[in-house]
């Protein structure tokens, strides 16, 4: 049976840990790719050798050389990427972003917990993400 694959697209290293800590908590086995910005995943997507296909893309907004909403505009043209389930994480409430992101297809939306040295004041949404949305995502893929 394939395990589920998963691509998070973040250039900052403590929310790369905190989602591989949430993810760790999801009780399933899966595939991650990480890649840093839009341009990188964008190759490793488009490489015929490595012929990744993700279950799922979680998407940072905010990152250099090419961001989340670029990113999303870029795959949503091409007939390979274009119905690729992605969810954008981002520490932003901008409804503009927002509004843009859901324009271009996004299966949702996280907001990224903004103080991570305290984090009793509010929930993380990424914990609360995998235990309910993401874990059906890859359990019903692969039944």
């Amino acid at each position: 049976m394939k395990k589920p694959t998963i691509l998070l697209i973040e250039d900052d290293e403590l929310d790369i840990i905190s989602v591989e800590r949430s993810l760790k908590k999801i009780g399933s086995e899966y595939v991650l790719h990480t890649a840093y910005n839009g341009i990188e995943a964008l190759k490793v997507l488009r490489d015929t050798n490595l012929g990744l296909i993700p279950d799922v893309i979680l998407l940072d907004i905010n990152m250099p050389r090419m961001n989340g909403i670029e990113f999303l505009k870029e795959i949503r043209e091409d007939k390979k990427l274009k119905n690729l389930k992605v969810f954008i994480m981002t520490t932003s409430s901008e409804g503009d972003d927002r509004f843009e992101a859901e324009k271009l297809g996004i299966s949702g939306y996280i907001i990224k917990p903004l103080n991570y040295t305290d984090n009793s004041k509010r929930p993380d949404s990424m914990d609360a993400f995998v235990q309910f949305h993401l874990r059906k995502i890859l359990l019903d893929e692969n039944i």
